[in-house]
């Protein structure tokens, strides 16, 4: 991604033309969008938004949908057009999407045929939407204009941005009273993803490759890399219908597909599927590949690896090469057991405001439980008080939008950004995640979650005096290791006389949170409800003391 969006789709249009850029399976097979294609498209989209629609140089264009081809066109459209561009996340409530595109106030929603209805419905409840377009090819159905029908429209004049100008607004939360909204500039991308283009080349073993993208796009870290940075490279990247893992492993096969950036949940599912795979071998073969797997411990060769589990590879399509995982902690039995079959795994460590990628482990001498060595745009320093990690550099956020109170929160006047996370380096300069400073919890599949979030819906319920919310950890089944989410409850005086019955008790409370969670999106919904008669403990101002509460629940 150089200085302006325009040149890199010009220039990639002229070097690989009828490649494949883009492409997703649907029912009826694989749809598809060369280089060429895609500049098309972008071009015809941003002209209407432009000459059409009389969209000015920071108007909003908010995306709903899934993961697909024409979201590429539409998110290269609205940033050559002037806009910015506000990904959404497909799997929030009306209630959430209300909030957050209240903060916004976005111009444009353009959506996919299967959010069609949120869109009707979110166009009635936000003013600020004027226009709705349909990302899909047009349906006899569907009132509104779709992005494959717009008029030709005629060159216009694009409209090329500064490094300073907002590019992006990815929000992380959107129930409280003030969604919290990263503004990412192009000055982030551009740092970000050229970066990223120089460590691929120490990654990868050639130029282009065939990216399997599982991902959601409203997620910065599919934007910036899965995205953006593997377009740089004229690769080919495939979004898969479905996330089960014999399908994902089909696609795989099909087209040939080379490299991944997952969650560890992902991983975690895959090699679950592998071992039942494995389980089910006749007792000669089950035995041959468990003398091979320990053998593999010492070999360092790849390539010896590869050929020892080419049966399992095959499964990937043969071609496949590694993994870039992000997003959560990666299990280092899971790391350990691809990395032993010849699957390379690269760990890497982010957040969102910063752009997302901070460090990325690679080379020969990788270690499983480290997130690498920072990326050479940072500097990072721990805080000898408190452990806390934090960095500078040109990949750190503008702030959050509309919201200088919480911006000031995390981002020092002279740029330092607060992480959150307990951190420490070895003697190498990898970089060790420890624990977090920050109540975030942080789900199997990488979703993040804010306990205030789910409070304050939750607190609504006038007869619940006190809530609080955290992230407990499993210690059983495949999301071993990972957070869920956990819910105190202090009813109020009249709801503890009238249910003394404790079984009473815990039905009314079990059932008064499940009507409120209707409102959070399904990841954000309380998985164990917790009832306390006691008042939850509390610091001299009067905020609860969420450790203290935890430690107490999990004792």
């Amino acid at each position: 991604m150089k200085e302006n969006i325009l040149s890199l789709l010009d220039k990639n249009t002229k070097l690989y033309g009828e490649r494949i850029a883009l492409g997703k399976r649907n029912k009826y097979g694989w749809k598809e969008l060369t280089y060429k294609g895609l500049s098309l498209l972008t071009k015809q989209i941003a002209s209407y938004l432009i000459s059409d629609l009389q969209m000015q140089k920071g108007d909003k264009l908010a995306i709903l949908a899934e993961s697909m081809p024409e979201m590429g066109a539409c998110v290269f459209a609205s940033v050559i057009s002037g806009m910015i561009t506000v990904p959404l996340d497909n799997k929030l409530t009306i209630y959430e999407l209300v909030s957050i595109l209240m903060n916004c106030q976005p111009s444009v929603l353009v959506v996919s045929l299967a959010n069609l209805e949120k869109g009707y419905e979110l166009q009635r409840k936000v003013p600020s939407i004027k226009h709705l377009i349909l990302m899909d090819e047009h349906s006899q159905t569907v009132d509104i204009p779709s992005i494959y029908t717009l008029p030709q429209g005629s060159e216009c004049r694009w409209r090329h941005r500064s490094l300073r100008d907002t590019a992006l607004i990815i929000y992380t939360s959107g129930t409280t009273g003030a969604p919290k909204g990263v503004q990412t500039t192009f000055g982030n991308m551009t740092s970000q993803v050229l970066g990223l283009v120089s460590i691929l080349s120490e990654i990868l073993p050639y130029e282009q490759v065939n990216l399997l993208s599982i991902l959601p796009m409203n997620h910065l870290f599919e934007l910036t890399v899965g995205f953006s940075t593997f377009l740089n490279r004229g690769c080919s990247i495939y979004y898969p219908q479905s996330l089960k893992p014999k399908d994902v492993l089909g696609d795989m096969r099909e087209k040939k597909i080379d490299f991944m950036i997952v969650v560890p949940a992902f991983m975690k599912l895959l090699k679950t599927t592998i071992e039942a795979d494995i389980r089910a071998l006749p007792e000669e073969e089950r035995l041959l590949f468990e003398k091979s797997y320990a053998a593999a411990e010492y070999i360092s060769d790849y390539s010896i690896r590869r050929q020892l589990f080419r049966s399992i590879l095959a499964k990937f399509g043969g071609n496949f090469y590694g993994f870039i995982s992000g997003g959560a902690p990666l299990e280092a039995s899971v790391g350990e057991f691809f990395e032993r079959i010849g699957i390379k795994v690269f760990q890497c460590y982010g957040l969102t405001e910063t752009s997302p990628i901070i460090s990325i482990d690679r080379g020969e001498d990788r270690k499983l439980l480290s997130v690498g060595p920072v990326l050479s745009s940072y500097e990072a320093k721990i805080d000898a008080e408190t452990g806390e990690l934090l960095v500078k550099g040109p990949s750190v956020m503008k702030g959050y939008y509309n919201n200088p109170e919480k911006t000031a929160e995390v981002l020092e006047p002279d740029g330092w950004f607060h992480t959150g996370d307990i951190a420490n380096f070895d003697e190498d300069g990898r970089l060790y995640i420890t624990g977090r400073i920050k109540n975030m919890i942080v789900l199997s599949g990488g979703k993040k979650v804010f306990p205030e979030e789910v409070e304050a819906v939750l607190e609504q319920n006038k007869n619940f005096a006190e809530v609080c919310v955290f992230g407990a950890k499993r210690h059983s089944g495949i999301k071993d290791g990972t957070e869920e989410i956990m819910t105190v409850i202090v009813p109020t005086a009249e709801i503890l006389e009238k249910y003394q019955d404790e079984e009473e008790l815990r039905k009314y409370v079990v059932q008064e949170v499940k009507k409120l969670s209707v409102q959070l999106a399904p990841y954000k919904r309380p998985v164990n409800i917790v009832v306390r008669k006691e008042p939850l403990p509390r610091t001299a101002t009067r905020k609860v003391k969420r450790n203290v509460v935890k430690e107490e629940i999990m004792a």
